[in-house]
């Protein structure tokens, strides 16, 4: 009998010491999810799209580009990843591409996502990426200022940069859209982060303002996992549940 209950006991403590050791062990980190946004945008676009990624449990932080340069634009982002904690997930949208490529090689990035973005080599620039492709019409509505700025008039958003969304949105878009510096697409990267990343690829099969041909062609450049969705150019917007699944593959493989 004494044998009988000195067993049991030497196996429910047995049992105690492995929940407990199981309770010690440490929940993966999840990353943090960083977002660029491209030009004639700003940081707004991603609102949808990062009220996804917190209902998954991710935190989201969105930089907001001044837009007056290449370098300013990797300044403003590095300066949002010193302030995060752990693993980052970088994620940008067309110019915001070029961006996240420089970025990118920070050892806290783990990953990257291009969302309807330019992926340039080093070396290249954005202007670079474009030749040899047909010019995306909605690059005739592009209007320049006095002080070398561009901007997308109204017909410009509406019928090219986001002709998949309702006329109110477009109206806001066009109006609180960034103005970008001329001179920032011939801008080249220096560093190619996707080299030694994973990437994802969000191609936009009806983007009227970086030609699909392009866009795909740039995906398979970077091996990159592609989600293809039928719509403008701004799927954060038009499928964010879309592009927000896409991330969170991205965050899921980024986890320490």
């Amino acid at each position: 009998m004494k044998t009988m209950i000195y067993s049991a006991m030497l196996a429910a403590l047995a049992i105690n010491v492995g929940v407990k050791a199981h309770a010690a062990e440490p929940r993966p980190q999840l990353p943090t999810v960083v977002v660029v946004h491209g030009a004639f945008d700003d940081g707004s676009s991603w609102n949808k799209v990062t009220a996804l990624l917190q209902a998954k449990g991710l935190k989201v932080v969105s930089v907001q580009n001044p837009l007056t340069s290449l370098v300013d634009d990797v300044a403003a982002t590095w300066r949002a990843l010193d302030d995060v904690p752990g693993p980052v997930v970088l994620v940008g949208h067309s110019w915001g591409g070029a961006v996240i490529s420089e970025v990118g090689g920070d050892a806290r990035v783990k990953s990257l996502v291009y969302v309807a973005a330019f992926a340039p080599s080093e070396g290249q620039s954005v202007a670079d990426l474009g030749k040899g492709y047909p010019q995306p019409p909605g690059a005739d509505f592009i209007t320049k200022d006095n002080a070398g700025y561009l901007r997308l008039n109204a017909e410009g958003m509406r019928k090219h940069f986001a002709q998949d969304l309702p006329p109110g949105t477009v109206r806001s878009m066009t109006l609180s859209q960034g103005p970008i510096s001329a001179g920032s697409f011939d801008e080249k990267v220096v560093t190619a982060a996707w080299r030694t990343r994973p990437s994802w690829y969000v191609l936009t099969e009806h983007d009227h303002m970086i030609d699909p041909g392009l866009q795909k062609a740039m995906a398979e450049k970077i091996s990159a996992h592609i989600v293809s969705v039928p719509t403008s150019h701004v799927p954060q917007l038009a499928r964010p549940a879309q592009v927000a699944n896409a991330i969170a593959a991205a965050a899921a493989g980024a986890a320490e």
